[in-house]
């Protein structure tokens, strides 16, 4: 299991996804999927993605860090 970061490979649009993917050794499409189906619940799905977008640190940042 890796860390929590935002790769540069593999974004569709911030990279979140694809983060939470690598984490949990997870598909990226598997958990976009789930992310969009969350979509369609009562939420705060939006404003979770924005926060996870802000919060998460590029790769780059993130092995710099590691090092």
């Amino acid at each position: 299991m890796e860390g929590l970061y935002r790769p540069r490979q593999g974004r569709m649009i911030a990279g979140v996804c694809a983060g939470l993917a690598r984490r949990f050794d997870l598909s990226p499409g598997l958990v976009r999927i789930l992310a969009l189906l969350s979509c369609l619940l009562p939420g705060p799905q939006f404003i979770a993605y924005v926060i996870l977008w802000i919060m998460m640190p590029n790769e780059e940042k993130y092995r710099a860090t590691r090092i």
